[in-house]
């Protein structure tokens, strides 16, 4: 039998694998809480609702035909706003969504089918497919973002004709999104990117077969031969058991340890497959499994950016004047939404702290609650700006977010509860002392203070 103890640490690891911590509302209960109803609570289907701008589209005037610069400018500045609108939205969503699991799959996904182009409506439809589908069936989401514009552009499959074939988008398919490296051969690349021949998009996104420019000739693909198409190509690829095994032992490093434990892949790999990739079946089947909540499990992942301030976010109710700003920091941590450092997404674990990102970490909530300025300045980087402005007007323009955070409902809240076992997965190595010995024992200050802990960082 499971003590209280035990559970009261069960919910709290849960909570932030399966969505981006507790929030503030869940403290009242979270100690007596079974797992098993946290659970049911998880998996409880949210309604989905798209992400948007709200920047209008850019519409060219008479006086800006006649002048191209202003044009670009102005179509720059649109693009930058709506890629920020929709970047700030999906961090609300992994904030204040009851659908916890739909936006941590989503943003999984978002990591693994990952892309960085500037086209805000190819963006904003990739992001909903990944939102929409990210507990659904992996066929269908692979099927859908192999067909996506934003991922179609960048991986060049608008260059991929007859005649000469650009292998990019093929070669990803398998080695990043599928089977990983080794199952394929440098043939089987070539015989897909053929296959792939003429799949494209107009400018409205939508997904169009250019039978002129595709390969109609006989392929042989992963051992099997015929006059193959792309659709082709993805159902012989998922055919494989080596993708179910692929995809299973990515959704265990993230969500469970980054060390594999191999007869457990091999084993939740197997039910995936036999399930048709019903990926809602096999992440049910990991939360509901005893060794999920192994000590080894808990508390052991470093936390990304985006989970660090989705997590602070939920903890406190906060009132947010300037939330472009909140980019900065996702830029100055090194990740920011929509902006992939390359296509094989964000590395985890160890690589997200350095000396900066770690004083960084450690000072926001400070920052945040205006006890200490933003003494930061962002890096100028081509690669991650992709259009953005340069540094001097970044800095220039970049305020402190303008934080107002609801203090006194924070007190009420944690009124004769010991902060950091709500704010920690694990307090063993805690040193309390320390952490009070810098507060004024107010609860604002211990929990900042507690938020600026090491330990905070991890879950």
């Amino acid at each position: 039998m499971q003590s209280m103890a035990d559970s009261f640490i069960n919910n709290k690891h849960l909570l932030w694998r399966a969505g981006f911590g507790p929030s503030i509302s869940q403290i009242k209960d979270l100690e007596k809480t079974s797992v098993k109803n946290l659970l049911k609570d998880i998996f409880s289907e949210s309604s989905f609702e798209p992400i948007t701008y709200q920047t209008a589209d850019f519409v060219i005037s008479e006086t800006d035909t006649a002048n191209n610069a202003t044009q670009k400018r102005e179509m720059q500045k649109i693009t930058q706003r709506q890629n920020s609108e929709m970047n700030l939205a999906f961090l609300k969503q992994m904030t204040e969504s009851r659908g916890q699991l739909r936006e941590k799959m989503a943003f999984f996904w978002h990591g693994h089918f990952a892309t960085r182009i500037n086209n805000p409506k190819f963006n904003q439809q990739l992001l909903n497919i990944l939102r929409k589908d990210s507990l659904g069936n992996f066929r269908d989401l692979l099927f859908s973002v192999s067909r996506s514009p934003s991922m179609l552009q960048f991986l060049n499959n608008q260059q991929n004709k007859k005649d000469h074939p650009n292998e990019n988008f093929a070669r990803e398919v398998m080695e990043l999104f599928t089977m990983g490296q080794g199952n394929y051969t440098e043939k089987d690349i070539r015989e897909a990117a053929r296959a792939f021949t003429g799949w494209s998009y107009d400018k409205e996104g939508n997904f169009t077969e250019r039978s002129k420019i595709h390969d109609t000739g006989t392929k042989t693909f992963l051992g099997k031969t015929g006059n193959f198409t792309g659709d082709d190509v993805l159902n012989i690829i998922l055919d494989q058991k080596t993708t179910a095994e692929f995809i299973t032992r990515k959704i265990y490093t993230f969500f469970v340890n980054e060390k594999p434990d191999p007869p457990i892949i091999k084993k939740l790999s197997e039910n995936f497959y036999q399930s048709g990739y019903d990926i809602k079946k096999l992440m049910n089947e990991i939360f509901s499994s005893n060794w999920f909540y192994d000590n080894k499990n808990i508390g052991n992942r470093i936390k990304s950016p985006t989970e660090l301030l989705a997590g602070m976010m939920r903890m406190l109710p906060m009132q947010i004047q300037n939330p472009e700003n909140i980019t900065v920091y996702q830029k100055l941590l090194g990740q920011m939404l929509l902006y992939p450092p390359n296509v094989s997404g964000w590395p985890n674990g160890k690589s997200w702290i350095d000396s900066s990102t770690l004083m960084l970490r450690l000072q926001i909530p400070q920052i945040w609650s205006g006890l200490r300025p933003m003494e930061y300045s962002a890096k100028e980087d081509d690669d991650i700006d992709m259009g953005m402005k340069s540094r001097e007007a970044l800095n220039k323009s970049f305020k402190n977010p303008n934080i107002t955070i609801d203090w006194k409902s924070v007190d009420e809240i944690f009124k004769g509860k010991n902060a950091e076992d709500y704010l920690l997965v694990k307090t063993e190595n805690l040193n309390m002392k320390t952490v009070q010995q810098f507060s004024d024992q107010s609860t604002k200050m211990i929990i900042i203070n507690l938020m600026s802990t090491p330990e905070y960082q991890l879950m």
